[in-house]
């Protein structure tokens, strides 16, 4: 026989087929028809010449080793800056992860099938190294089809790119001489029923209910004609601008620093149908004020950093705004307000009082010495050093605080990751406090774990309509929406005005 097979490792079933009197024979894995066809497979495979796969598939299965090669794929896809590649990106890499430790954990050894003797196969074609493993289930296959897997269940786009390489990474297992058909088929159905258990574990965006509600009317604006659309400059992206010209050849386009984008917006307000900005949440904050005074439905692209606001309306692409402009597409959401003494504003994500503000504060002191990401860090650990909590009076009793968090509408979250909005217009604040003591940055820590609705020893989380603060000291700092100021001190009221603003959103996500 040209080519090795395995005695069957299935625990019971030869004592099962005993009792049936069907005893297989002690070679083929017990299925000596299946196995036939996957060694004739094998051998098609071997003696036949594929034009061209010497050059290609012999360096391809090898890049695919400790999957190298879907890591340089994966930061491939999240280099493009689209959030929906970003996450096709990670959740391929954690669809691997767990079709990888499965594979090794469970498969190679439930299965210790020998590799295939390799005569048959051209030296020129075999691997440099070759594995020593057991043959089933092929890794590489695993890896390869819960990549690709992962990424289509995020972005069908990304994955219709991924799937020729994983389905060539897969093949060459057997073109090189180091699998069976039969592993490497195993192996794919193992990687993307991994990649559908991830799913179910963290699901999709598309599983989700769409963001926003209720629908309202809002002023079609065909071509872009109405609309006066404020960049600021220093966050919004010229892609997107011009992609918003291209698209909406008739809206107005201004293009301003962000010490003169309220004042712009301003004037923009006095004449247009509908109001539009491109920034970063602060700017979008800004640009909801004016809106809401003007009276205005309120269009948003993304071009920030962060884009909390427009994400969750459901806007990562500037296409999406401009079909909702175009065919007057939008949605009602809620607006978070504070106020205290002379000072009040308004939020659209979240507000808070404590650590944050401070951090804030202490990466724009560093940023300029350091660098933008060094600067969290080295803010971080400034902010945390530090013992003294927000002494408040919340809900009429006196409490130490290192964090007090509102959020516009309840923040739910996908499994156990980052959160997300998915009603804008809920009518309640998601108010999360982290209580004082030692060990800020434990509490701190439990707290970003904890669920949205969970009590703790160091974290307390309720939803409401209204908050009230008391007994804050003149010029304790708060942060809306990234924006830093200050308290007047006294009484800080924190509510909801429902249903306040019109923003464009498309209708079909």
């Amino acid at each position: 026989m040209p080519y090795e097979t395995a005695r069957p490792r299935v625990l019971g079933l030869r004592k099962l087929l005993r009792a049936l009197g069907s005893e297989p024979p002690a070679a083929g894995c017990g299925f000596p028809r299946l196995t036939g066809l996957d060694r004739r497979a094998f051998e098609t495979v071997a003696s036949r010449n594929w034009p061209g796969a010497q050059q290609v598939l012999p360096p391809l299965s090898q890049s695919a080793n400790h999957s190298v090669l879907w890591l340089g794929v994966a930061a491939g896809i999240a280099a493009t800056g689209s959030p929906r590649a970003r996450r096709a990106a990670v959740r391929g890499l954690s669809s691997l992860a767990l079709a990888s430790a499965t594979v090794n954990t469970l498969g190679k050894r439930a299965v210790r099938r020998p590799r295939p003797v390799r005569d048959g196969v051209p030296l020129v074609r075999q691997l440099n190294r070759q594995p020593v493993t057991t043959s089933f289930p092929s890794g590489h296959a695993a890896s390869a089809a819960a990549f690709a897997t992962g990424v289509a269940l995020e972005s069908k786009r990304w994955g219709a790119v991924v799937a020729p390489i994983a389905a060539s990474v897969a093949f060459s297992r057997v073109y090189t001489g180091v699998h069976f058909p039969s592993d490497v088929l195993a192996g794919a159905a193992l990687g993307a029923g991994a990649a559908f258990a991830v799913r179910g574990l963290v699901p999709t965006r598309d599983m989700l209910p769409p963001p926003g509600r209720p629908l309202v009317d809002a002023p079609p604006l065909p071509g872009g004609q109405g609309l006066v659309m404020v960049v600021n400059s220093g966050a919004g992206t010229p892609d997107a601008v011009r992609g918003l010209a291209d698209a909406l050849p008739l809206a107005e386009i201004i293009e301003c620093e962000g010490a003169e984008l309220e004042t712009e917006l301003e004037k923009a307000a006095g004449r247009a149908q509908a109001l539009g900005v491109c920034g970063g949440d602060g700017s979008v904050n800004a640009a909801a004020a004016v809106a809401l005074r003007h009276g205005l439905p309120l269009a948003v692209l993304p071009g920030g950093t962060l884009n909390h606001f427009a994400y969750d309306l459901g806007i990562e692409h500037p296409r999406d705004l401009f079909q909702s402009v175009r065919d007057g597409d939008a949605v009602a959401v809620d607006v978070g307000r504070f106020r205290s003494g002379r000072t009040e504003g308004i939020f659209l994500n979240t507000f808070s009082l404590g650590v944050y503000p401070e951090l804030v504060r202490e990466r724009e002191r560093w940023s300029k010495r350091v660098g933008g990401r060094l600067a969290d860090v080295v803010g971080a650990v400034h902010v945390l050093r530090r013992d003294h909590p927000l002494d408040a009076r919340l809900d009429g009793q006196q409490r130490a605080l290192w964090l007090l968090f509102a959020g516009n509408c309840t923040y739910a979250r996908m499994g156990p990751v980052a959160a997300r909005r998915i009603d804008l217009a809920d009518g309640l604040l998601d108010v999360r406090a982290v209580h004082g003591g030692r060990l800020p940055s434990l509490r701190l820590l439990g707290a970003a774990l904890a669920g949205p609705l969970t009590r703790s020893p160091f974290h307390a989380a309720v939803r409401s309509t209204r908050l009230v603060v008391e007994g804050l000291a003149p010029g304790t700092p708060l942060a809306f929406d990234g924006e830093i100021t200050t308290t007047s001190g006294g009484e800080l009221v924190v509510d909801k005005r429902h249903e306040a603003l019109t923003v464009y959103r498309p209708s079909a996500l």
